[in-house]
């Protein structure tokens, strides 16, 4: 398995990782309906564009065949509500087959290692309440900084809630 940096040419790789990760961690906490309607083809369209910008960083998880199995993404937190927090990690998705083999870490701590090297040693990161992959933050370290707020997903409303590490250097 090999952790890199994402080019353009993996846009695609990432948008089937994406899609395929909200269909089975989000299934019975996201409509069904939502779900089997997002498109490999919008998703790639998004992950051209969040690789393209120079504020967000991209990492991929490849297997031995070089097929993309997981990534993550973020940049700087730029709301300023969450002081302390000074990094955003967006996203992290691993394909359901490769979880809890160390990739999601491997992943983070590839992210937190560009962090730092911005001068960022802190971050939040987003997710479901009802997400029980919330838990990997927790055995990372992380604490909650944000519980319950209300996000409108479809016609779903759901509670939202952040995880922060206050120094993502020990990660």
């Amino acid at each position: 398995m090999i952790i890199r940096e994402a080019a353009l040419s993996d846009a695609e790789g990432i948008a089937k990782v994406h899609v395929d990760c909200w269909r089975t961690t989000y299934k019975n906490i996201i409509s069904d309906d939502f779900l089997n309607k997002l498109s490999y083809e919008q998703r790639t369209k998004l992950w051209v564009q969040n690789i393209s910008r120079e504020d967000n960083y991209v990492y991929v998880a490849e297997n031995e065949e070089g097929k993309i199995i997981g990534f993550t993404d973020g940049g700087k937190e730029k709301s300023g509500k969450y002081p302390g927090y000074d990094g955003d990690v967006t996203s992290i998705y691993i394909l359901k087959e490769y979880q809890g083999l160390g990739i999601g870490r491997k992943l983070l701590r590839q992210l937190f290692k560009k962090f730092i090297s911005l001068n960022i040693h802190s971050a939040i990161v987003w997710v479901l309440k009802d997400n029980n992959s919330r838990f990997f933050y927790e055995r990372l370290g992380a604490k909650i900084v944000v519980d319950n707020e209300l996000i409108k997903i479809g016609n779903d409303n759901l509670k939202l809630m952040a995880y922060g590490w206050e120094s993502i250097d020990k990660v």
